[in-house]
């Protein structure tokens, strides 16, 4: 059955962790890190990209909403419909704030910068 954002293949999480992502333009901007879940609603709350820092050290990981992710297979990645400064600009936290107080807060702050369908309402 095809999910809110057309997917309709299977696949595992880890997997997809390490997928590489791409802007509109083919330009490589990351990598999947991770993926959180809202364990509650059975929802994937959302991907994390991360990019920056220099040998792990400093890096930033970008949550985005799940389904602002489009798989290609002739890039054999994912496909989002950001610029690396937009993603640069928008929420990112370090990897354990990622789920700090049960993610809701950066949760609807990631949502209400990306303009995305919440999957919770």
């Amino acid at each position: 059955m095809p999910t809110a954002s057309g997917h309709t293949e299977a696949i595992r999480a880890t997997k997809v962790i390490g997928t590489d992502v791409y802007n509109p333009g083919g330009d490589k901007i990351g990598k999947i890190e991770d993926v959180v879940l809202d364990k509650t609603s059975n929802n994937i709350m959302f991907a994390v990209v991360g990019f920056g820092g220099f040998l792990g050290m400093n890096e930033k990981y970008h949550p985005l909403p799940w389904s602002s992710l489009d798989y290609q297979k002739g890039r054999d990645g994912y496909v989002v419909g950001y610029s690396k400064d937009q993603l640069k600009a928008g929420p990112a936290e370090g990897i354990d704030e990622l789920t700090k107080n049960d993610g809701e807060a950066l949760r609807d702050k990631v949502y209400d910068y990306y303009n995305a369908p919440r999957y919770w309402q």
